[in-house]
């Protein structure tokens, strides 16, 4: 089941310098992470207001091989995808493809947050979008994480090291 927008992702190469611009925005910085397996850093900003959502999501390379590269050099920085948030990856990743979304990734892997795991597909036609699914824990219950999915609570994420390990998404490009 779909539960809402986790995430919008912004690409850049120069996540430093979008500092001034997201804190002139109201937004703060909660965590961030390496999702290995892109070889994509991340960082998570959170705007002001009562519910804090959606976050925004910088994505830049995070080395050689990153698959924002291709991205990077066709379009530039700027909007690369909306992440949703699923009880269950698996199903829904299903629904998508005999809805005409075509996977991006053959499985779902570890995301730049502890207990994450994403998906990414695409809809080449009307849109042009790239949608990142998002389960957070294994899926079976919020109580893992204190009776709330983590990006439902405070951020108190640790950060996650940095990693150059070869994933089965290295290289791969992400729309």
């Amino acid at each position: 089941m779909l539960l809402g927008i986790d995430h919008i992702g912004l690409v850049t190469d120069e996540p430093v310098g979008l500092v001034p611009a997201m804190t002139a925005l109201g937004m703060s910085k909660l965590d961030s992470g390496i999702a290995a397996a892109y070889r994509v850093a991340c960082e998570f900003w959170q705007p002001s207001g009562p519910d804090g959502r959606p976050l925004i999501e910088l994505v830049s390379p995070a080395g050689p091989g990153s698959a924002l590269d291709g991205h990077l050099a066709r379009s530039g920085p700027g909007l690369h995808h909306i992440a949703i948030e699923v009880d269950h990856l698996e199903p829904e990743l299903d629904r998508l493809r005999g809805a005409g979304f075509t996977p991006v990734d053959r499985e779902p892997c570890a995301g730049a947050r502890p207990g994450m795991l994403v998906a990414f597909t695409y809809l080449a036609r009307p849109a042009g979008l790239l949608v990142e699914l998002v389960q957070y824990g294994d899926g079976s219950s919020p109580e893992q994480f204190g009776g709330r999915h983590p990006a439902r609570r405070d951020h108190g994420f640790r950060r996650t090291s940095r990693s150059s390990g070869e994933g089965e998404h290295a290289g791969r490009d992400l729309a």
